[in-house]
């Protein structure tokens, strides 16, 4: 189990001295932002994979996610989605899926993470929009199975999928392994839910796990880890009685201007928890 940065609170740099500023901070781990102004898969050719696969061997981190999620290369948080009524704008999201999965491929990735569907546009109904998402991920899921990467879906509030129900309807209709969870802490708690109660009942698909704080009014704006209201221990000792062994990324992305500052009070503040709740986290 690796703890490790998401380089999207580092927007402000490119992504090789993103990976610099968390290698510096004691992350073990980093999460790559797949997108603009990081790793948007068209930008990179041969020659910046290499380097950046290098950079990473240096600094011996390891890649906890490849987070594909946002699309602002070309749209914003959430659009170009899945769940579009234009098919032009749905194949935009399907072939950043595919791009990215190839990434991962390339970097030794197990894992890439994509939105949960979008967000309900254009008039189109919920039943509409998870038969679009399902199509949609019948184009991309050959590719994972391929390359043995898992795609997950990561719930997130306001969106086609914000809580355990939603998630469970919508994944049981999936017959491939290769879709699984990508569990956000934080947006569990926003959608009202306990997290350590819906890591257990959603425990058989969660790939990858992203952490931050929110404060005690949920509203869904991430904060340093401290700073809000979740109970990480009795997240962490779930973890631990489950025998969860993947990785765990911090996602802090309104920190824009004080990246390093708010990785560095996040780790300080985490790390005696991980080690109460008896979770090694740098292996």
């Amino acid at each position: 189990m690796i703890f490790g940065y998401s380089t999207n609170a580092f927007v402000k740099s490119d992504l090789f001295d993103a990976v610099e500023k968390i290698a510096g901070l004691g992350f073990r781990g980093v999460e790559i932002m797949g997108d603009r102004p990081h790793l948007y898969p068209p930008d990179f050719d041969e020659n910046k994979m290499v380097r950046l696969k290098e950079l990473l061997e240096r600094h011996r981190l390891a890649i906890t996610n490849i987070n594909s999620f946002t699309l602002f290369a070309i749209g914003d948080t959430y659009l170009p989605s899945w769940i579009e009524a234009d098919p032009k704008r749905r194949e935009v999201r399907i072939r950043h899926t595919l791009d990215s999965l190839e990434v991962a491929r390339f970097l030794g990735c197990e894992n890439i993470s994509v939105p949960p569907g979008g967000p309900l546009t254009d008039g189109i109904s919920r039943e509409t929009a998870v038969r679009l998402f399902h199509k949609g991920l019948e184009r991309v899921i050959p590719l994972a199975e391929e390359l043995g990467i898992k795609i997950l879906i990561e719930p997130e509030p306001n969106l086609l999928m914000e809580n355990t129900p939603e998630f469970k309807s919508f994944i049981k209709d999936i017959k491939s392994n290769a879709v699984g969870l990508n569990f956000d802490i934080g947006h569990f708690y926003c959608a009202g839910e306990n997290p350590a109660t819906a890591f257990e009942e959603l425990f058989e698909w969660i790939g990858h796990v992203h952490i931050e704080d929110i404060a005690p009014s949920r509203l869904h704006a991430h904060l340093i880890a401290g700073h809000g209201d979740i109970r990480f221990i009795d997240v962490f000792d779930t973890m631990k009685r489950l025998g969860y062994h993947g990785d765990i990324s911090l996602e802090l992305y309104p920190y824009v201007d004080t990246p390093v500052e708010a990785g560095r009070e996040s780790l300080s503040f985490l790390m005696p928890i991980f080690a109460q709740a008896g979770l090694d986290v740098g292996a």
